[in-house]
C-alpha cells in the first residue's frame, strides 16, 4: 500500500501569532502517522538562514515538533520557498529532514510528482524577480553569514514583510493564483511523466485536473487558513486543520 503524503506550507512562522504556530505544533501531532510522507513546501518560516552553529530562537519549538514527527517515523521533506531557503546539512543532520533548495521530483503516493514553492514561475511581480536575483547569488549569501545573526536577521524579517505575500490586495493575490495555474497546465502538458504538479507561494488552495490522473495541486496557505493537502492512491484531497 502506498504511503499517504501531508502537504502543507506558507506558514511563516516566524511573523506568525502564538495561534497560528500553536496550532502547526498541534497538527503536527496530530495528522502525520507512522509510515505516512510530510511534505512541508516552503516559507515554513518567514526567513530562514543556516549559520554553523546557531539557529534563530523563534525556529527552535517547531524544529523540535519536526523531529519528533520525524521520530515517530514519519518521512519527512523539506521545499525551500523565497521566505526560506537558505537551508543545508542541519535538516538532515538535525531535523531528520531531506532538504531540496529549489525544487525536486518525488513519488507521492504512488504519483510521479514534481514539487516546488512556486515563485519564480511566472505568476511574480518584477521586484519579487529582482529580489530572488539577488537574493540567490553566493555574494550576498556570503554578506548575511559575516553579519551578526541578531543584525542580520532584524534587517531581512523586516525587508521580508514587506513583500510578503499576505499584505497583498485580494485582486492582486487572484491574479497572482490564476497566472500560477496558467503555469501549470502549460508545464504539466509539456511534462507528460508527471502525474502530479505541487506548487505553493500564491496562498491560494487548489486541485485542477488537468487529464485524466493527472492535476496541479496548491495546499493553500497554513499562515491564513490552517490548510494543508492530502495524496492518496486516489489523488489529492484539500483540508484544514480545526
Amino acid at each position: 500500500m502506498a504511503e499517504t503524503a501531508v502537504i502543507v506550507g506558507d506558514a511563516h512562522l516566524s511573523d506568525a501569532t502564538q495561534d497560528v504556530a500553536g496550532a502547526f505544533h498541534r497538527f503536527l501531532q496530530a495528522i502525520p502517522r507512522p509510515g505516512d510522507h510530510l511534505l512541508i513546501i516552503g516559507d515554513l518560516f518567514d526567513f530562514w538562514f543556516e549559520y554553523r552553529t546557531v539557529i534563530p530562537r523563534y525556529a527552535f519549538s517547531t524544529l523540535a515538533a519536526l523531529a519528533s514527527v520525524r521520530d515517530r517515523g514519519v518521512r519527512l521533506t523539506v521545499v525551500g520557498g523565497n521566505h526560506d531557503r537558505w537551508g543545508g546539512p542541519f535538516w538532515e543532520r538535525d531535523v531528520g529532514a531531506t532538504f531540496h533548495r529549489f525544487r525536486t521530483d518525488l513519488d507521492l503516493a504512488g504519483h510521479r510528482a514534481h514539487v516546488a514553492h512556486g515563485d519564480g514561475l511566472g505568476a511574480d511581480g518584477v521586484v519579487p524577480r529582482l529580489v530572488r536575483a539577488v537574493a540567490h547569488r553566493p555574494i550576498t549569501s556570503a554578506v548575511v553569514r559575516a553579519l551578526h545573526p541578531d543584525l542580520a536577521i532584524w534587517i531581512i524579517s523586516r525587508f521580508s514583510r514587506r513583500l510578503a505575500v499576505s499584505t497583498r490586495r485580494q485582486t492582486e493575490l487572484d491574479r497572482a493564483a490564476r497566472a500560477q495555474a496558467r503555469v501549470a497546465r502549460e508545464w504539466l502538458a509539456a511534462r507528460a511523466d508527471v502525474q502530479l504538479l505541487v506548487l505553493g507561494h500564491t496562498h491560494c488552495p487548489t486541485i485542477e485536473a488537468v487529464d485524466t490522473r493527472r492535476w496541479y495541486l496548491n495546499p493553500g496557505a497554513w499562515q491564513t487558513g490552517r490548510c494543508y493537502a492530502v495524496v492518496t492512491e486516489e489523488g489529492p484531497a484539500l483540508h484544514r486543520f480545526e
